[in-house]
């Protein structure tokens, strides 16, 4: 793949930095989740603006050593703060020391919000509800979301939804959530507000897995039968302006092959990980180790950040991503999940021809604008030449 620099840029990225911010609450919801709220101070509000969707990356040193983890904000925006839900994941190290250890009153770094998981057509403003609201009206009164989200996947999806709700009058929302039990249910309490609040504008379709329920369609596990059901059924899926989707691949893969073969525009089709669900391919947190030896054929990195150059070589054969080779001559280079979901480590190629192996965080017009993730990017030319900075 070659850079084309003739392609325009999306809209200007804040640069990716941490800040230390204080945790002013953390409150239960279900036996393995929790919403941590964080402190943003009068100083910081402006680089912690944020659009309903988006996410944060969080730093700890935890059993000595560094871990980073990337969450969706599950509020809808306001100034002064910041909520994320952090769901224990079995074995996750980072997921269980917050809901196990985490409390008011603990400091955390946490990396100014960032993502494209948003509304196109309704909510494009950044933390002001007033202007929201307005913004929303002038744009659109009628606008019909549909989303799939699975556990903690609920975690964006509710900022986005109350703030569609709220902003427009004429709004509709249709939520599958799928879950192995009632007791999983993430927010369960404010989806039920939602629905008492907008009787006639939103609904919400429990599936579990683990529970029997009344209508079948709604007991076990989101398959092909069950999903064409759903959506032929029980859904409101004519004229639907966007679909939001968040949870694991296997799912988040499955509604998007559906949607496609019905003839759904994939731009009308936003998506969001939890994982690429390749277990076989781990993601370091701090980059693997690399040295050139003497004679060994090599390729140049170049990138910009924060308006200073740097140049790595990199081993012909070594596979090394440009994030790694970053990593090994600047400790700041932005860079959260390393397995191609979050779009923290997002750059734009200068110049050079380049391979990206995997993409779940950039958007089409991001691509044809020369973006890459640095995480899944190698260079396969002589010299790549990359801008952390655009």
């Amino acid at each position: 793949m070659t850079a084309d620099p003739t392609q325009a840029a999306p809209a200007a990225k804040r640069r990716a930095q941490f800040n230390t911010l204080r945790v002013g609450a953390v409150r239960r919801l279900t036996e393995d989740s929790v919403e941590v709220t964080f402190e943003i101070p009068e100083h910081l509000q402006d680089d912690f603006d944020y659009a309903p969707g988006q996410y944060v990356a969080l730093r700890a040193e935890i059993e000595g050593q560094e871990l980073r983890r990337s969450y969706s904000i599950c509020t809808v925006p306001v100034p002064g703060e910041i909520r994320v839900a952090i769901k224990r994941d079995i074995g996750g190290l980072f997921s269980t020391w917050a809901n196990e250890q985490l409390a008011p009153g603990d400091t955390l770094d946490v990396m100014n919000p960032s993502g494209a998981f948003v509304s196109k057509t309704a909510i494009t403003s950044m933390n002001n509800p007033d202007e929201l609201a307005a913004e929303a009206v002038s744009k659109r009164t009628d606008t019909s979301l549909v989303a799939f989200a699975a556990g903690s996947g609920i975690t964006p999806i509710m900022s986005i939804a109350r703030s569609v709700l709220a902003a427009s009058p004429q709004s509709t929302f249709d939520l599958v959530y799928a879950n192995r039990s009632a007791s999983d249910v993430m927010f369960a309490e404010e989806l039920g507000d939602l629905k008492d609040r907008y009787p006639a504008r939103f609904a919400v379709h429990h599936v579990l897995s683990r529970e029997q329920r009344l209508n079948p369609l709604l007991t076990g596990r989101i398959e092909g039968e069950k999903l064409s059901a759903l959506l032929d059924h029980v859904l409101r899926t004519q004229d639907t302006d966007e679909w939001f989707l968040c949870g694991p691949f296997e799912l988040v893969q499955l509604v998007r092959d559906e949607l496609d073969s019905r003839s759904i525009p994939a731009e009308k089709v936003r998506f969001e990980l939890f994982s690429t669900g390749k277990p076989d391919r781990p993601s370091g947190q701090q980059g693997r180790k690399v040295q050139v030896k003497a004679g060994e054929e090599t390729r140049q990195i170049e990138f910009t950040l924060d308006g200073l150059t740097g140049q790595v070589d990199t081993p012909k054969e070594s596979g090394e991503t440009v994030l790694n080779a970053a990593l090994r001559q600047r400790s700041d280079v932005p860079f959260a999940c390393a397995g191609g979901v979050c779009g923290t480590c997002r750059a734009k190629v200068v110049s050079g021809d380049f391979e990206m192996q995997e993409n779940f965080a950039l958007e089409s017009d991001e691509i044809e604008a020369g973006y890459v993730l640095t995480c899944q990017t190698r260079p396969t030319s002589d010299k790549l030449v990359v801008d952390y900075d655009s």
